[in-house]
């Protein structure tokens, strides 16, 4: 397996540049690539126990150290899942070989990011990240999405190299730059460590500049961005919190801290897509409150995500309050309800088992905050769910033309687009059946119906704007002093605490 390990992370690179030799056949190139990625992920489940790990040093001691688990398979088959949808997604529009070249080696270096056990080749591939990723929201070369871009990418590089100050801190203290050298390496190593990861996934207050860079990207691009780029920052310190004990409950506390921040935001999100990229940084902070479940709720989370991303991608308009006015296709409206009611936890869904399995391994200083957070969650999509929609049969032809002028065209990308990530969510749902007692599916109904109640009897009625000060330029970099700060802090006590 190590020489298909190494095979399937160079192909991606090697595909995206031949793209450009080929460019009649980039879509093609481009669709083999998740798929290959797709059939890697199911032979490390099918070949390997849970608790089994293939370990992979390249050159020496100080090289490229990986290592192949359970853990890796669930995000590397999230990649695959959201990177071949939005490929089918975009496979009939106007899009130019180079943005399928950088669809294929953002995946590439994401799937890189997702097997890395040392601090330098995971800052290699999340640098590789950064730039494929900036390159792709500024595809479209608007003087906006420029901005957006180079705003992205500045924050980017900014906390990287506070990370990578701290690999150098924690080489320093091990002579290695190996994942377990966390936990002997001083308290500013870890704190620089965490400052860069924080800011790369967009987990609490360092993930304020995710709402406008997912908004403002095209849906495409938005899609990739949430369903599985920002997962590179959370996947590592998912895989510290599973290797070190000392480091599981700073990862636990954040996540627990950035699930409500990013709920909070999105109940009283009156556009569409900063709803959803705020919804994000909170279902980040789900898969860090769990680590040990967090590869199956990331799967779950990228599904939703990516398929309620390009969904807003085709909708009349991106404010709510429009939208109650303009009702929607009817397919169009249970493509949104079906993603709505998994991320929600609906039973049926593959929402459903991961909110479940989140909940059994919470600690119990987590479980209120962890429910409030999953009640936040049911309010945020009855806004989705509680759309208007169009009747089967038309009434007459005024209707129609109206229809006409106010929802956009579907491509048939989009419903390939669908099928593969709504329904990966159905049989997903399988992968943890034992969920299905009375017991557990009472909790989330109840949580879901207490959430629409108010929805329906308040929240909708609310005319509350929360300020958006902390998202400009500016006050982001001072954030991530403030965020310094606060990480020296909680990991100087819990080390004081341990010890």
């Amino acid at each position: 397996m190590i020489h298909s390990t190494i095979a399937w992370i160079a192909l991606p690179f090697f595909i995206g540049f031949v793209i450009y030799l080929a460019p009649k056949v980039s879509r093609w190139l481009a669709v083999a690539i998740p798929l290959f990625s797709a059939s890697y992920a199911g032979n490390i489940f099918l070949n390997t126990d849970p608790g089994d790990a293939l370990s992979i040093q390249l050159i020496d001691t100080l090289g490229v150290n990986l290592i192949v688990d359970h853990l890796s398979g669930w995000f590397i088959l999230t990649n695959a899942l959201v990177t071949l949808a939005v490929i089918v997604y975009c496979w009939q529009t106007s899009k130019k070989p180079f943005f399928f070249m950088q669809l294929v080696i953002l995946h590439g270096s994401v799937n890189s990011a997702f097997i890395c056990a040392d601090f330098i080749s995971l800052y290699v591939a999340l640098e590789v990240i950064s730039i494929a990723a900036f390159l792709l929201i500024a595809y479209s070369r608007s003087d906006r999405s420029i901005w957006v871009g180079l705003r992205y990418l500045f924050i980017s590089n900014t906390v990287m190299l506070f990370y990578l100050i701290g690999a150098v801190l924690i080489y320093q203290a091990n002579h290695s730059f190996n994942y377990s050298g966390l936990l002997n390496a001083s308290v500013e190593a870890i704190a620089l460590i965490f400052l860069g990861l924080l800011g790369k996934g967009g987990i609490f207050i360092s993930g304020f500049w995710l709402p406008l860079t997912h908004s403002e990207s095209e849906s495409p691009v938005s899609a990739m961005l949430s369903g599985v780029v920002v997962k590179a920052g959370v996947f590592p310190m998912v895989r510290l919190a599973l290797m070190l004990e000392a480091i599981n409950p700073v990862v636990r506390l954040f996540g627990v801290a950035t699930a409500l921040l990013g709920v909070s935001y999105a109940v009283f999100a009156k556009d569409t897509k900063r709803m959803l990229a705020f919804h994000t940084i909170s279902q980040l902070g789900f898969i860090m409150a769990a680590p040990i479940v967090g590869g199956f709720y990331a799967l779950t989370h990228g599904l939703v995500k990516a398929a309620l991303f390009l969904i807003s991608g085709i909708l009349p308009s991106r404010n709510f309050k429009e939208l109650k006015h303009q009702p929607l296709d009817l397919k169009i409206w249970l493509a949104l309800i079906i993603a709505s009611f998994s991320i929600s936890g609906f039973p049926l869904l593959a929402g459903f088992g991961a909110k479940v399995l989140t909940t059994k391994n919470l600690l119990p200083w987590q479980v209120i905050a962890m429910n409030i957070a999953a009640l936040g969650t049911a309010i945020s999509f009855a806004k989705f769910i509680f759309l208007p929609r169009q009747k089967l049969v038309k009434s007459n032809l005024a209707t129609k033309n109206n229809t006409e002028m106010t929802t956009k065209p579907i491509q048939l990308g989009f419903w390939g687009a669908m099928i593969i990530l709504l329904g990966g969510l159905v049989l997903a749902n399988g992968v943890y059946y034992e969920a299905y007692t009375f017991k557990n599916l009472l909790k989330p109904l109840a949580t879901i119906a207490a959430g629409w109640s108010i929805y329906l009897l308040i929240v909708q009625k609310l005319t509350i704007k929360l300020p958006r000060t902390i998202e400009q330029f500016e006050h982001l970099i001072g954030v991530m002093s403030l965020t310094l700060i606060l990480l020296f802090w909680t990991v100087w006590t819990r080390i004081q605490y341990s010890t």
